[in-house]
């Protein structure tokens, strides 16, 4: 259970899958873990006992907001969507979209599909996990899009219905509720109405991309 304030976090296991119930405290998903206090980076050591730790956030994401160190876990900088000039994805990203926003979220899961950087990238966190056999958390900027297509593949693979995966991408819609209302007022002073809707769109999900994608 997680009650430590980690934004978007959630353990995508213990959900029916073709051959029963997909194992709980294998597959961790997240938004980013900057700024972690002691509590939370306890319970990741000493609750979830993760083995290693996949950010799939770009260079920059990671300079302006580096993870925090979680003890005796093995750190992985994985940029899904390095190729891309604009990532659609990140905070920045979802400012730069002008009046096209929806269009946008779109192209960006094309580009989670079929941009070189992202089968490299998801090729090697996959790889990493079936040989590693530990607990892992994997997560970008907000945990939603490039992190959503990871648990939704690793849900594919494992045998869980449609329904299963998009009941676990929607759910962030509701975990990300209150991290997204604080990025919204933050911001609200500093743009203008329409930048601030754009942002507000981005902000969530929803399931024409995943089925885009």
């Amino acid at each position: 259970m997680n009650d430590k304030g980690i934004v978007n976090f959630r353990d995508i296991g213990d959900v029916p899958v073709a051959s029963g119930r997909l194992k709980p405290g294998y597959f961790y998903r997240s938004g980013e873990l900057s700024n972690l206090n002691p509590q939370q980076i306890s319970f990741l050591k000493n609750d979830c006992h993760l083995g290693s730790i996949f950010d799939f956030r770009s260079a920059n994401e990671v300079e302006k907001a580096p993870d925090t160190v979680v003890p005796g876990t093995q750190y992985f900088k994985d940029d899904i969507l390095a190729d891309q000039t604009t990532n659609g994805a990140s905070l920045a990203g979802m400012f730069a979209n002008g009046g096209h926003i929806r269009d946008a979220m779109l192209k960006t899961y094309e580009e989670i599909v079929l941009s070189n950087s992202a089968q490299t990238g998801y090729r090697t966190f996959f790889n990493e996990i079936i040989q590693a056999k530990q607990p892992t958390l994997f997560h970008c900027f907000a945990g939603k899009d490039r992190t959503g297509f990871a648990a939704a593949i690793i849900l594919k693979m494992s045998g869980a219905s449609d329904a299963t995966i998009m009941q676990d991408y929607l759910l962030t819609n509701k975990l990300r509720k209150a991290a997204n209302a604080k990025l919204l007022a933050t911001f609200k002073p500093q743009v203008n109405d329409k930048q601030l809707h754009n942002l507000s769109v981005a902000l969530v999900v929803d399931k024409a991309y995943l089925l885009h994608a």
